[in-house]
């Protein structure tokens, strides 16, 4: 059970005792990523994560590095459009050293503009990596053309633009500006006395006071029909097809996730034994959902011989005009409840995965759902709800499409109008 205590500051905290194991995870979530920046700090949030980890006041990089391989322990962070993850997990012996290393790097950060400058250069062949990925980049690409003209359409690492243009200053006027008790949670699970702990992050967070009044950027979105191609040196053409789909919150996400799974999430999906097992026309094919806290998508991806790629089209709307029409067997619908719902217990037992869960959704949504609670929202998934969901999200006046890759000599807009506007 998870309880919601707050630090003498005002900090929520997720605290989910599990006496049985003998780790602990712990995260410092922040309600700020990208979407929370102007056009001018595009990449700040990421660049504010990579900096937490080249030293304080108390310690260098290679000593923060070293106090927690001291410990056995794993340490990350990574940054997204709504949000920035911090997370550790140690034996429980080795939580209030783990907290001290954490807090830390939140509370005195360097930001030294030495390290500024070194860590512009890292970024810049992140940004280059991606670039030499088509099967990410088919991906991005998409989003940011689909929600362009805002802050949601701005890609998390920033441009080299953006980025060579950061300063020391720059960058703490925007930690002081973003990273607040206001909007920051703590989430921690595995073996633990919540007094104790309580006592102890409060110790190490609790008096951390703002130096600057918070107020949210506040970054609208709205779904923008796009179409994108880019051509790079590889053999294969990677592609989505993407359409506006449900809210994070939406009432509908239940039977989304359960007809996402029916239809690309995993090896008997109809799309992959459709288009791969049957017909032998791509290596990859799937569909995923992708929520915000006021829009989504649902794409569907592969990568495909260029000369594949329309007739991949033809069986990806094949797929959904029949889904759109008639009621999938109660029989399927009931096997991926199960399957969904074992996933969903299985990835309880691991203290990071609920740590997670408890974490985002306390900093995204208020709450945190009771696990009996979600199990119970996908056991009432019925036909008739799929069918409804389908017919909200496959709208084919907004469908968009992205390819990447060997796209010489072929004109995907063409071939994109040709299967998706037939009408």
């Amino acid at each position: 059970m998870v309880i919601i205590k707050k630090l003498q500051n005002g900090i929520s905290v997720a605290l989910e005792e599990i006496a049985y194991v003998r780790s602990i995870s712990f995260g410092i979530w922040v309600k700020n990523g990208s979407r929370n920046e102007k056009p001018e700090e595009n990449g700040v949030s990421h660049f504010i994560e990579h900096m937490m980890f080249k030293g304080t006041e108390n310690r260098s990089a290679k000593e923060i590095a070293q106090a927690m391989d001291a410990l056995g322990g794993q340490i990350n962070a990574y940054t997204t459009k709504e949000y920035t993850c911090y997370h550790t997990r140690v034996l429980d012996e080795h939580f209030t050293r783990a907290l001290e290393v954490m807090s830390d790097m939140l509370l005195r950060s360097l930001f030294a503009q030495k390290d500024v400058e070194k860590e512009c250069n890292v970024i810049i062949e992140e940004i280059n990596m991606y670039e030499d990925a088509p099967e990410e980049l088919v991906h991005d690409a998409l989003q940011d053309s689909i929600w362009q003209g805002s802050s949601l359409g701005m890609p998390i690492l920033g441009t080299t633009e953006t980025i060579s243009a950061f300063t020391s200053e720059s960058i703490r006027d925007y930690y002081e500006r973003n990273y607040q008790p206001e909007n920051i949670v703590l989430s921690i699970a595995g073996n633990f006395k919540i007094d104790e702990v309580m006592e102890e992050l409060n110790k190490a967070l609790g008096s951390w006071e703002r130096k600057q009044p918070f107020t949210q950027y506040d970054s609208k979105a709205k779904y923008q029909i796009a179409h994108v191609v880019r051509e790079k040196d590889v053999e294969q053409v990677h592609s989505c097809i993407a359409f506006p789909s449900v809210e994070r919150d939406h009432p509908m996400k239940y039977a989304l996730g359960v007809f996402n799974t029916i239809f690309g999430g995993g090896m008997s999906s109809r799309l992959f034994q459709k288009i791969r097992e049957e017909n032998g026309l791509t290596y990859s094919i799937y569909s995923y959902t992708t929520a915000f806290s006021d829009t989504g998508l649902f794409s569907v991806c592969g990568g495909m011989n260029p000369n594949q790629l329309e007739r991949v089209y033809d069986l990806i709307l094949q797929e959904i005009e029949d889904v759109k029409k008639k009621q999938l067997p109660q029989k399927l619908i009931d096997v991926t409840k199960e399957q969904l719902i074992s996933n969903f217990i299985i990835g309880t037992e691991s203290t990071l995965n609920r740590m997670t869960a408890s974490g985002s959704a306390l900093l995204l949504r208020g709450v945190v759902q009771d696990s009996e609670e979600v199990i119970g929202k996908l056991g009432e998934v019925t036909a008739q709800d799929i069918l409804q969901v389908t017919n909200l999200v496959f709208d084919m006046e907004k469908v968009s499409w992205s390819a990447v890759g060997n796209v010489k000599g072929k004109d995907i807009d063409k071939i994109g109008k040709k299967v998706f506007h037939k009408s």
